[in-house]
């Protein structure tokens, strides 16, 4: 893989698991799906697409979208009303990078909560939840994410959801899984998705992070939320045509690539267990639990000089933050890849300042 701004050498690409490739068998499958008219739902690659991510999840029914971020807004707007208030871990992508449409679309405000490396617990859920006092705005759902990205990909487990199901239907209100990973967390808890997102009243997660597929994202839920979305989903612009093209590749990456993921894993377990020895380097191995390694170079205001560095020497990384690294592994980076990278790594930090 190459990278812009570099030569046409191949290049270790741990920026995202967004920069995956489909597979050959994703490229045949697109080049010879059967496709007609999503919008009239006259699609039959979409309209298996859908109902086999409906079965996997155990839901009623699943719509493809062009993106996660769709996904969630319009779960958000199908949950709330104007001027009330969505719970949401702090660092959560709802709030960080989806260009505040909360507010700009559904007219609804965040209430982040710091949950522990990412985990929101009920406890912390409960005590933020709005009295109902007409000068107050009241709360209309709480949105979780599991994996979580911007904590490193840590999982929330099974018994903590458990909890939190309980205790919002007691609230009365509904609960939203951003899964953009949730098959990442799935394979690191060792349970279907279907255990693990039992209790919510919706889940997007994606197909084209670690699944590999160019395109797209899947929501599912109850048969008349679905019917709902779509409404939602024109209104943002996510009514496709001929979409069986894409929905052709999503099938493989939902059928064919969850049962790889462990892979990516443990390459990043590697990469994590190898920077942890760097001096200058502070890192949280407990937190590396799926296939993002987050880490803080000491003493560096800006990490900025350190990925051009290492771009240069054939590694692309992103950072997490102003003073700190993120590599996301992935189907198109193997264990001889993270090794050298790591070795690359080592020689970039190694007795140069870039504070």
């Amino acid at each position: 893989m190459t990278v812009e701004g570099t030569s046409s050498t191949r290049v270790i690409d741990l920026r995202s698991d967004t920069v995956t490739h489909p597979t050959e068998a994703m490229r045949h499958a697109m080049a010879t799906a059967e496709v007609g008219d999503d919008v009239y739902g006259e699609d039959p690659t979409v309209n298996r697409l859908e109902a086999r991510a409906a079965e996997i999840f155990g839901r009623e029914s699943a719509i493809f979208v062009p993106t996660g971020s769709m996904g969630n807004q319009i779960a958000i707007r199908l949950h709330t009303q104007p001027g009330q208030e969505v719970i949401c871990e702090a660092r959560a992508h709802i709030l960080d990078w989806e260009m505040a449409m909360v507010s700009a679309f559904s007219g609804c405000q965040l209430r982040p909560v710091a949950g522990d490396r990412g985990v929101l617990t009920w406890d912390r859920i409960k005590a933020m939840i709005a009295p109902q006092i007409y000068y107050r705005p009241m709360t209309g759902l709480i949105a979780l994410e599991n994996s979580h990205n911007m904590a490193g990909g840590t999982v929330t487990p099974l018994e903590v959801y458990e909890e939190i199901w309980s205790g919002a239907r007691d609230a009365g209100l509904p609960t939203h899984l951003d899964g953009a990973r949730v098959f990442n967390a799935a394979t690191a808890l060792g349970i279907p998705v279907s255990e693990l997102t039992a209790g919510f009243s919706s889940v997007m997660f994606c197909l084209s992070k670690g699944l590999c597929a160019p395109v797209g994202s899947m929501l599912v839920g109850s048969r008349r939320f679905i019917e709902r979305a779509r409404s939602v989903r024109k209104m943002l612009g996510g009514g496709m045509r001929q979409a069986g093209i894409l929905a052709a590749a999503g099938l493989i990456a939902l059928e064919e690539m969850p049962s790889r993921l462990a892979e990516d894993h443990a390459n990043a377990r590697f990469l994590a267990e190898f920077v942890a020895t760097l001096p200058g380097v502070e890192i949280d191995l407990s937190t590396v639990q799926t296939n993002i390694v987050i880490f803080r170079l000491l003493g560096v205001q800006d990490v900025g000089p350190v990925l051009a560095q290492l771009k240069k020497r054939g590694v692309a990384a992103g950072s997490a933050a102003s003073d700190q690294i993120r590599f996301v592994t992935h189907r198109d980076v193997n264990r001889a890849d993270c090794e050298s990278a790591s070795h690359i790594v080592a020689e970039v930090l190694s007795g140069q300042s870039f504070s």
